[in-house]
């Protein structure tokens, strides 16, 4: 393809990371001679097997058996309104309410005080727990009216 005469040659390091070739380099490879991103199959590996799963919740120090502050790392008011919603529907707790504590700082606080008889620690895990079965609850839902959608659709084509 020529050039045109009004346009001008861009070196490609000026170019945008997304339109520059890959390079991989000699730090890439292992002593075996395999990428560090293949196994020993070629196959890639999967970014998210590598990580190590981080801690995301920590109980904050001062905290009792029906008392407890719970730190939330990378999660905001999304969790928090519906964590809050469900900790209170148990009748064993006196009071859940959530807090970010500063909008720069990607952490959430979560306040459990529950009555005798449980733990703070069980409230936030039951809360949790029903989360998860709401979730899975709207995610069948939807994919029961998407395929049913889908047949409708192929149905009328």
């Amino acid at each position: 393809m020529a050039a045109r005469p009004d346009s001008e040659d861009i070196a490609m390091d000026d170019a945008p990371t997304s339109h520059q070739p890959e390079v991989k380099d000699d730090a890439m490879v292992d002593d075996e001679g395999l990428d560090v991103d293949e196994n020993e199959n070629g196959n890639e590996y999967d970014e998210e097997e590598e990580e190590e799963e981080v801690q995301r919740i920590k109980l904050l120090p001062g905290s009792t058996e029906t008392a407890a502050s719970f730190e939330f790392t990378n999660e905001g008011h999304t969790l928090g309104n519906a964590l809050r919603y469900f900790i209170m529907r148990n009748p064993d707790v006196e009071f859940c309410g959530h807090a970010i504590p500063h909008p720069s700082e990607p952490k959430m606080n979560v306040r459990i005080q529950t009555f005798e008889g449980t733990t703070a620690i069980e409230a936030l895990e039951k809360g949790l727990r029903d989360i998860q079965e709401l979730c899975d609850v709207v995610t069948d839902k939807f994919v029961a009216a998407a395929t049913d959608f889908d047949k409708k659709k192929a149905a009328t084509a």
